[in-house]
């Protein structure tokens, strides 16, 4: 009898608080995916949109809402699943209102033995509101403990972590509150330097014309040209050394063309001085980011 009783409770309980913690759970899964769907949609949406508008640089407000949108639905499953869990536990007999205070206890606790993961989601929160980089932006990110920082373009930004993947397909996961430095190479603009090394013996005159006369070709270039914000500059000599001296050319391009704009530069500039007897050892480059305009 007490057999039939028990296996008569527990058929009760599974029609009643028991199916409705299966509603409960498959519910939450349901609307996860479904956040998760409307995320990916309004994304995709941002993607294309670009795309349609400018193929050759990505708008600092469709990145900033690309990562808004990547957290808001980071948020919106997280609730999800907190929320399943309260009524989970209500419906298993939990008392959930007398677990308010040892609740708060615990939560002291884990803020004292979680500081880190309080620490990334801060900086996390900082980084979106700020504007610091968003999805598609090229970065250099450096590290707590790290001597050299890491290059790439940003896939994901949670509130947690940032998520770039290098020239060489390496995905790097950085978590934001590790993160002490940010050089952001696609911000508004940026600029390709080219140090072209000459002998000393060349002349600088004749050097200057021909690098000042690429930069006017480079510039009317139709394949160029939309990714040059204007002329390239001959800067004069950068530097002077035994038997070679170095004469910088700069251009200011769109964000994120500069790696592509300098190597056409040089190219163009190894051939010219060529053709003119120049001998020019290997070329130097870098490339600068820069704001305002």
């Amino acid at each position: 009898m007490v057999y039939a009783a028990d296996l008569s409770d527990l058929s009760h309980w599974a029609r009643g608080s028991g199916l409705e913690i299966v509603l409960y759970i498959v519910g939450a899964e349901l609307l996860a995916r479904l956040a998760r769907w409307i995320g990916e949609r309004v994304t995709s949406r941002i993607d294309e949109t670009q795309r349609g508008a400018d193929a050759l640089v990505r708008s600092e407000q469709a990145k900033h809402r690309h990562s808004v949108a990547q957290v808001l639905t980071w948020i919106a499953v997280v609730i999800i699943y907190v929320i399943a869990a309260i009524l989970v536990a209500d419906r298993l007999g939990v008392p959930v209102a007398s677990l308010v205070a040892p609740a708060t206890v615990a939560g002291v606790a884990l803020g004292f033995g979680a500081q880190r993961i309080v620490q990334d989601i801060l900086a996390g929160f900082f980084i979106i509101t700020e504007r610091q980089y968003g999805f598609g932006d090229l970065i250099r990110i450096s590290a707590l403990g790290s001597t050299t920082g890491v290059s790439g373009t940003v896939e994901e930004v949670t509130l947690r972590i940032t998520q770039i993947r290098s020239a060489s397909g390496e995905v790097i996961i950085v978590p934001n509150g590790q993160i002490v430095q940010v050089t952001n190479l696609s911000r508004d603009w940026a600029r390709a330097v080219v140090d072209v090394p000459v002998p000393v013996t060349a002349d600088i005159s004749q050097v200057n014309e021909i690098l000042h006369q690429i930069g006017v070709d480079a510039y009317a270039d139709e394949a160029l040209r939309p990714m040059l914000l204007d002329t390239p500059t001959v800067m004069g000599v950068e530097s002077l050394e035994v038997n070679t001296l170095k004469v910088r050319v700069g251009a200011r391009t769109l964000p994120g063309k500069q790696f592509e704009v300098t190597r056409v530069l040089k190219q163009r500039i190894a051939t010219a001085l060529r053709e003119h007897g120049i001998v020019v050892r290997e070329m130097a480059e870098s490339t600068q980011p820069a704001t305002g305009s």
